[in-house]
């Protein structure tokens, strides 16, 4: 195993990141890379860990030649995975004191289930543009909501979050027509 760090270009649509910032998310990407360092080292399975600063946030990525032999640390619909990232935000907490907003990804599995939201989201859109009636979609998770929000404002369209967890769910709505003054 080995933690490669990667530097992307900054992203023109983020918001302005300071280099404390940056040097924090830094330093929550090493430590939950130690922390899962030593969990694939327990549970004796080969990968590499990926670090990376996305969207204001530190991101790790355990990544295999074999992507299949990280498909249990997945789990069914990501629950694997939800938790594993919890008990690294969790890692992080411990070590550094302050509350991490890390995103964890195994083997691309966030990666493709982001291309997928998006396409989800845009039939949606589409939907709701054709109809002019709001669609619900499924339940989710809190991640996928954030991805289908995202991509439902980049159409320019307004959506929300009702119900309770684990069955909160995005309601896509058709743009408010602007007040006119009499």
């Amino acid at each position: 195993m080995n933690a490669s760090t990667g530097t992307t270009a900054p992203d023109p649509a983020a918001p302005a990141v300071d280099s404390d910032r940056i040097k924090r998310l830094e330093e929550e990407g090493e430590v939950a890379a130690d922390y899962l360092e030593e969990l694939l080292d327990i549970a004796d399975l080969d990968g590499d860990i990926d670090l990376d600063i996305k969207h204001d946030r530190a991101a790790v990525e355990i990544v295999a030649d074999d992507a299949e032999s990280l498909a249990h640390l997945v789990g069914r619909d990501g629950e694997v995975l939800d938790a594993m990232q919890e008990l690294t935000r969790l890692a992080v907490q411990t070590r550094t004191g302050e509350r991490s907003r890390l995103m964890l990804d195994i083997a691309g599995y966030r990666a493709g289930r982001r291309v997928e939201l998006t396409r989800l989201a845009t039939e949606a859109v589409e939907r709701v543009r054709a109809s002019g009636e709001e669609v619900e979609l499924e339940p989710l998770n809190a991640f996928e909501r954030k991805v289908v929000h995202d991509a439902v404002a980049a159409a320019g369209l307004v959506s929300d979050s009702r119900g309770v967890e684990p069955e909160r769910y995005v309601v896509v709505q058709p743009a408010q027509e602007p007040a006119t003054a009499d």
